[in-house]
């Protein structure tokens, strides 16, 4: 469902690829194929909500921010599955893990990587290409060399499939 919100509507690219049970209202602009999965919620009601280019946000998602703090999704940004994001801003390349939760104010640095069920809590600064892990998350290392192609395959992989699914969706 894509719907307005107060009379402002999402900007969405024509190659982003939106599962039809998504969610997408109001101050929501979503760029060049990025990727938003099943059952995932982007609600741009409070403050706007930027998803950069080749963003996957993945199913059962949810995606919000406090009043006059939008939350930025930088380009090439892997959103796992269950993953809450709240007025955050994340930087390009960055992986946050499966069912992690980032809130208000936090900046999660250039490809830095969040473990699985780790919370970044407000206001935290995550430095660029480290990974951090926990509740609270700590940094545990830099990145490796492996670390980061293996962010750059999973990315790769969910534009693929983003673009297969909307290709097959468009010739129904």
């Amino acid at each position: 469902m894509i719907c307005e919100y107060k009379g402002k509507y999402p900007k969405i690219h024509e190659t982003a690829f939106i599962t039809e049970d998504a969610v997408v209202t109001g101050d929501v602009t979503i760029q060049e194929k990025a990727s938003i999965w099943f059952k995932t919620v982007i609600r741009g009601d409070v403050a706007p909500v930027y998803i950069g280019k080749e963003v996957n946000i993945q199913d059962q998602s949810m995606l919000h921010q406090s009043p006059n703090k939008p939350l930025i999704i930088h380009d090439g940004v892997t959103v796992g599955h269950q993953v809450l994001l709240h007025s955050a801003i994340i930087e390009k390349n960055a992986l946050i893990g499966m069912g992690s939760t980032i809130l208000d104010g936090a900046e999660i640095g250039e490809g830095a990587f969040i473990g699985a069920g780790s919370l970044v809590p407000p206001g935290k600064k995550i430095p660029p290409n480290t990974m951090a892990f926990g509740r609270p998350a700590k940094i545990i290392r830099d990145l490796t060399d492996e670390d980061i192609k293996e962010m750059d395959r999973i990315r790769r992989s969910y534009v693929e499939k983003g673009q297969y699914y909307k290709e097959l969706l468009e010739k129904k």
